[in-house]
């Protein structure tokens, strides 16, 4: 995925969704929320705190609501993308400019912001519990070296490489994940690393 550095940049990079795109962005600088870009994407913030975010997919564009699951949802609009890896985050999508309904997107959008100003948030979990998958423990196993440089890990670095190697349901994505992460484990670099400090 391109990291893009401006808004400007995203809708550029996306012109089969420009008039969508234009849209949406539209509804979301009327709010009271700050524009800026986190992780390569339109990101919608109040009080340095993210609210919404803008994407664009090969099918779709869409709103993610980071702390939708607060959202009253009267209309049926939000889903979860990623059911269950994402706990507060929903997504409205929509497939065309006609679609989008903007009076009933500022309510839902209205409404985020004033969830976020209550301080409704789902924190991430801390502390959970390291549980390392069978074929990461076997290459432990197999290789000190690795197994020295997985130690040397933070504990949250290493939570990182075993959710992303268990999560794989097939096994030859398992494998496939573990022979991509011996190599940034032996060079003491985290899974996402690359996305830090954004």
């Amino acid at each position: 995925m391109q990291r893009h550095k401006t808004v400007d940049e995203f809708l550029k990079a996306n012109p089969e969704w420009e008039a969508e795109l234009a849209v949406l962005r539209r509804v979301l600088q009327a709010s009271e929320m700050q524009e800026t870009v986190k992780w390569g994407i339109p990101t919608y913030t109040v009080n340095g705190k993210n609210v919404a975010g803008i994407g664009a997919f090969k099918t779709y564009v869409g709103v993610w609501f980071f702390q939708g699951v607060f959202l009253e949802d009267k209309y049926q609009k939000l889903i979860n993308a990623q059911e269950g890896k994402t706990k507060g985050m929903r997504q409205w999508r929509f497939n065309s400019a006609d679609d989008i309904d903007q009076a009933l997107l500022a309510e839902y959008l209205n409404e985020a912001v004033a969830n976020q100003q209550a301080g409704k948030e789902i924190k991430p979990a801390r502390n959970a519990g390291l549980v390392i998958p069978e074929a990461l423990q076997q290459a432990l196993t197999d290789s000190p070296e690795l197994r020295q440089a997985f130690a040397a890990l933070t504990p949250g670095k290493q939570r990182e490489y075993a959710g992303y190697i268990s999560g794989a349901k097939r096994e030859g994505t398992r494998i496939s994940r573990l022979e991509k992460s011996i190599p940034m484990v032996l060079a003491g670099a985290g899974l996402h690393d690359k996305y830090r400090n954004c």
